[in-house]
């Protein structure tokens, strides 16, 4: 997730949240032992003659950048690029080398290539969209030339076919912007069958634009992101591949890549993958190869200004070596970002399953960039800023969110066209379980000077606002705005899936994520795969939640409607005074402050709960109701209808009523009418006016730096 918006959603918690309280009335377990890596099954390939395979071409077998003895995907492709990097002029120029693998069953005549960075240009769907829904960083208020990115193919030979580059043809299937360069396809002279390899050369040059979505250059920064052309991936019988749009980001099939990169000598480097060589050219630059096993893209950075720090990370397959590329200004938080980093591999690895490359480059982007906050394989970037003191968690809180993709984009390597939820809200989730593990339910999100926040409030609070205006289980191109797309997609997932926890209970949750990881990792899994893994661990059928808050767009709030405490023989005048005046005298006799009745008052009270569903989510919840003599009373609704009342004789008065007592609902729209009680206590709303004091002035000082 982008640091803009990690901020953005930290001023408007805290300013929401407390605004809220004013007016209100008032550890995982371990997962079991890690399985052993699967073996990769014989590809389709094995059954086809040998002629159908071309003399010499294949896709390694190599695990130099892994901690396994074999490869651990069905790899599809191998990637040998070599670039040079002009670092006045912003652009890449380079060959690609790409062997692909046919194990789709089936004759391919055509191949779909990604070429993203031809998003930022003024006709692109990428900026039409983002002029109408909004976008996560540039605003395009006007056009400028520093915008513009592009992404051309110079030359395509297929070996064997000849030179093809008259075949490629723009398409835009998902919207027909023929305006829109994102997607190319060539049609091949002579159709691969299955199993065979096909080898694609191609020359090709990059335009980096200035920072746009995690891809780009600033000041003598740039960040390496879908910078080269990619192939689509054939996925249930058909190519899969969409235009790049403002809410959408990506999805590859695995295998190997071996990239040189030649930069200015003055340049440090970052990539992903593992490093195999550098050396010094005689014209001022260098050449820096890295090797990459099992990964489905390939980054990269350079700054003449990082700063390094490195160490060494024992996981459960290997030892992991951790860089961190700082700029000078952060150097005093590189501690942090190793500490957090550490601490994240730990609950994951024990969690969810082994962390298997050998490498993991962490990289503090230049300040003012959209670098911030972005996840590629074995690559990710941080946000945080010169001032950031300890209490404020903004700086883990974006390393725990972006390593988290290595897992659930990285590995698991969901579409994320088509179930963006898939990865980044499974990994809001598992972001809120390891940052209250690591920091503290309560505090996760900040704890300075008696100001708290967790993160699952903040995930909560994201999609309140948008919870009626589109499913989770949406493509992420067909959200209503970008607002809609990140509160659903993050905030909302994030919430349904610790609600679920409610449901089938936190340890059959945390035993179905590391079931849904082990056997889903490499495979390009689809939503059905992760709900029905659900069921499976926990033997429950849960159709009825999630074709409501996966599939459906209902919204979910429950509300107390109101508490009545009357005495049974309210008729008798006289004794009604009787017992009211004798409790009295017996209350201050005995100095009694908590509101209990005094034993001897043996008046017999009617009392009345009324509970409403307000709005269309239709689930089972549970209510406490406290009485004035101790007494606590749950009761098991169904919700299934609009209201419900609950009847008492009791010799005590109801003096309170709360919905969802334990507090593992996070789907409701609004926490504030779910409970009731009969007489407010103003110390805590004094307590909490000077807590809006101090949070207000604190919000107002953080915008003001923001907007420098």
């Amino acid at each position: 997730m982008q640091i803009r918006w990690k901020l953005v959603a930290l001023v408007a918690v805290l300013a929401l949240g407390l605004t809220a309280l004013i007016n209100r009335k008032t550890a995982t377990a371990a997962a079991a032992p890690q399985a052993a890596a699967p073996t990769v099954k014989a590809p389709p390939s094995a059954k086809i003659a040998k002629e159908a395979v071309p003399a010499g071409i294949s896709i390694p077998n190599t695990t130099l950048a892994i901690n396994s003895d074999k490869p651990m995907s069905e790899r599809v492709v191998h990637y040998e690029i070599d670039a040079k990097y002009d670092a006045v002029k912003h652009t890449v120029d380079a060959t690609e080398v790409l062997t692909y693998h046919n194990l789709t069953g089936q004759a391919l005549d055509h191949f779909p290539f990604h070429l993203y960075q031809n998003a930022f240009q003024p006709k692109a769907t990428f900026v039409r969209d983002s002029k109408l829904m909004g976008t996560r960083d540039v605003a395009y208020e006007k056009w400028e030339e520093k915008l513009y990115g592009s992404e051309e193919i110079k030359s395509l030979e297929v070996v064997g076919q000849g030179d093809l580059t008259s075949q490629l043809q723009y398409i835009s299937p998902d919207d027909g912007n023929k305006d829109d360069k994102t997607v190319v396809d060539l049609h091949v002279a002579k159709p691969i069958v299955p199993g065979a390899y096909v080898q694609f050369k191609i020359a090709f040059q990059t335009n980096f634009p200035e920072t746009q979505a995690r891809s780009g250059w600033k000041r003598d920064f740039v960040l390496g992101g879908q910078w080269f052309p990619k192939v689509a991936v054939f996925w249930h019988g058909a190519w899969n591949c969409h235009q790049y749009h403002n809410t959408t980001e990506f999805f590859a099939d695995f295998g190997v890549y071996d990239v040189k990169l030649t930069v200015p000598a003055y340049e440090v480097v970052g990539a992903s993958g593992v490093m195999v060589d550098e050396k010094n050219n005689p014209d001022n630059t260098k050449t820096v190869t890295y090797h990459g096993d099992d990964i489905h893209d390939f980054a990269w950075t350079a700054s003449p200004r990082y700063k390094v720090r490195e160490s060494v990370y024992q996981s459960q397959m290997g030892p992991i070596k951790l860089r961190f590329l700082m700029q000078p200004a952060h150097w005093s938080q590189a501690e942090r970002h190793e500490k957090i980093t550490t601490e994240t591999l730990d609950r994951f690895e024990k969690w969810y399953g082994p962390y298997p490359y050998k490498t993991l480059t962490v990289v503090d982007p230049e300040p003012d960039s959209a670098a911030g906050g972005m996840e590629y394989p074995t690559f990710i970037t941080g946000g945080t800023s010169w001032l950031m003191p300890d209490g404020v968690y903004l700086p883990e809180l974006v390393v725990e969110h972006e390593f988290g993709h290595q897992y659930w984009y990285g590995m698991v390597a969901t579409n994320e066209f088509e179930d963006a939820w898939m990865d980044e809200g499974i990994n809001s989730y598992t972001e809120v379980k390891v940052l209250d593990s690591i920091l503290g339910k309560n505090t996760s999100i900040m704890n300075i000077a008696g100001a708290t926040i967790g993160e699952r409030e903040q995930q909560q609070l994201f999609f309140i606002g948008v919870a009626d205006r589109d499913a989770i289980a949406e493509k992420a191109y067909e959200y209503h705005d970008s607002a809609s797309y990140g509160g659903i997609t993050y905030g909302k997932t994030a919430s349904v899936l610790l609600t679920l926890e409610g449901i089938i209970g936190e340890d059959t949750m945390d035993k179905a994520m590391h079931t849904y990881f082990m056997k889903y990792r490499f495979t390009h899994p689809t939503k059905e795969d992760f709900l029905k893994t659900i069921e499976e661990v926990s033997g429950k059928n849960l159709r009825w939640y999630f074709d409501q808050a996966v599939y459906g767009t209902e919204v979910m709030d429950y509300e107390v409607l109101d508490v009545h405490s009357f005495p049974v023989n309210w008729y008798d005048e006289k004794k009604d005074k009787k017992d009211e005046k004798d409790g009295k005298k017996d209350g201050k006799k005995d100095g009694k402050k908590d509101g209990k009745k005094d034993a001897k008052d043996d008046t017999v009270y009617q009392s009345y709960v009324s509970l409403h569903r307000k709005e269309d989510f239709v689930m089972p919840v549970e209510v406490e109701i406290k009485f004035d003599n101790g007494e606590k009373v749950r009761e098991h609704w169904d919700g299934k209808n609009r209201w419900i009342r609950y009847s008492y004789q009791k010799k005590a008065k109801v003096v309170s009523a709360e919905l969802d007592p334990d507090h593992s609902v996070q789907i409701d729209r609004n926490d504030f009418n779910n409970s009731h009680i009969v007489e407010a206590n103003p110390k805590a709303t004094r307590k909490l006016s000077t807590y809006w004091l101090f949070a207000t002035q604190w919000v107002s000082q953080a915008l003001a730096w923001w907007a420098v």
